[in-house]
């Protein structure tokens, strides 16, 4: 690695000043907030997008720079002239109950009925390089936990997947739903489920595009800490506080998980490969379903809808979601 910054002595001790560009904390974004807890060593990156909750081209963009840049920082945060290290990176999201929604459905749809191919594989490949680079620990040793607080669907429950550990409010769901319109989550989604609770039930989950409970999904295995709704934050900080004890064990044991059954970019790129193609087959009573579940989205999620507490509104996109016939009324 090179340089990351400038090495100056206060007299007693000598630290490294990190350069803006190489300091999480130092840059603003649009679409994400970062804070850092030196406590315990917790970087929070909290996704805050315009608009509908889902993987906004803006909102990729914004992932990838910070997680570029974390990458260049070599796990460390820089604090006036205090240097501390990153032990553990949460994700997180600031819309009240939702985590993500997933895919940009009004760019597919439009990339589908043109069969642009090049543009959906741009894309997709801009969401499986921002998943990597997290399953990849941004190359330094550390936790990934992802809080989930409220709805995480399809690309939205992939982008908690990346994480080490998923941490879940008790009335958040998840959930796999693109099989409603005849397709199947592609940016990492088997090959991560499939690691975490076997093969069998990461096809039932696809298959079946059922909307979990958090509770379900933490018998199955895929939720790892189930806390109360509204006690996430305190959920994070409590499983941070009792690892901190063991911390180089855990860490130990998040490197052999790893070692043993690893998630390799081939593999996540060729899943995405097969989706771009399978995408490009849709047919028009597909994007119908798909173009009217935007619609329903954009009702509840626009730019003149209100902000309703306690996923009022994303329920009724996950009811929309399990009901096609609710959809096709919209």
């Amino acid at each position: 690695m090179g340089k990351l910054g400038t090495w100056i002595s206060n007299g007693a001790y000598q630290f490294e000043i990190l350069s803006r560009e190489n300091n999480p904390l130092e840059i603003k974004y649009s679409q994400i907030s970062t804070r850092f807890d030196p406590e315990y060593g917790v970087l929070w990156t909290e996704m805050n997008p315009e608009g509908i909750p889902c993987c906004t081209r803006e909102l990729l963009d914004d992932l990838d720079h910070h997680q570029k840049t974390l990458e260049r920082c070599g796990g460390k945060i820089q604090i006036g002239d205090q240097s501390h290290t990153i032990r553990y990176a949460v994700a997180s999201s600031l819309t009240p109950g939702v985590f993500n929604l997933g895919g940009d459905l009004g760019l597919f749809s439009s990339l589908i009925k043109s069969q642009d191919s090049q543009a959906l594989l741009k894309y997709s490949t801009k969401c499986l390089d921002v998943i990597f680079s997290r399953t990849s620990h941004y190359n330094f040793p550390l936790i990934t936990i992802s809080l989930v607080q409220g709805d995480a669907l399809g690309g939205g429950l992939e982008a908690a997947l990346a994480s080490d550990v998923i941490i879940a409010e008790r009335g958040a769901k998840m959930g796999f739903p693109e099989m409603l319109f005849n397709l199947i989550p592609g940016h990492g989604a088997f090959s991560m489920a499939a690691r975490k609770i076997g093969v069998a039930n990461a096809e039932k989950m696809i298959l079946s595009g059922k909307i979990y409970s958090a509770e379900e999904l933490h018998e199955l295995g895929l939720v790892d800490v189930l806390v109360e709704d509204g006690a996430g934050v305190e959920g994070v900080r409590d499983y941070v506080a009792k690892r901190a004890r063991c911390s180089n064990g855990y860490m130990a044991l998040q490197k052999a998980r790893h070692r043993f059954n690893p998630v390799t970019y081939q593999e996540m790129m060729d899943i995405t490969n097969i989706w771009v193609d399978a995408a490009l087959q849709l047919k028009e009573k597909d994007l119908k379903v798909m173009d009217r579940f935007l619609r329903s989205q954009q009702k509840n999620f626009g730019k003149n809808a209100k902000a309703q507490p306690c996923g009022e509104a994303t329920q009724r996109s996950v009811v929309a979601w399990r009901n096609p016939e609710m959809v096709l009324a919209l």
